[in-house]
């Protein structure tokens, strides 16, 4: 014998699929910020890398220069003379200024 139970069995089911879909809601709320978190962290991890790998460039270029100017005469030279404007005796320096474009001379 079949017994009838209406549309209770079906309103069971619902409530069973209802209750499935928020629990899978529920989780998904839960896990969702720190899914963002871990993106944003990644992207973090990426950008101090590079910066890392340009730091290191930089001071392996910083220490070159220095190894250039304790062990180089001509670097050392050619720095004194660029930047201190130093000549060797008998040498004429001559320097040339770059005027800006507003104070220009028409002729």
């Amino acid at each position: 014998m079949k017994v009838d139970v209406g549309i209770w069995s079906k309103l069971t089911w619902a409530a069973i699929v209802l209750g499935l879909a928020a629990g899978l809601m529920l989780v998904v709320g839960w896990y969702l910020p720190l899914i963002r978190q871990n993106e944003r962290m990644r992207k973090d991890i990426l950008a101090l890398s590079v910066q890392i790998q340009k730091e290191e460039k930089n001071a392996r270029d910083l220490k070159a220069s220095i190894e250039a100017l304790r062990h180089d005469p001509k670097t050392v030279e050619r720095l004194a003379r660029e930047k201190l404007g130093y000549a060797k005796p008998g040498e004429t320096v001559i320097r040339f200024e770059q005027t800006s474009a507003g104070n220009s001379v028409s002729n």
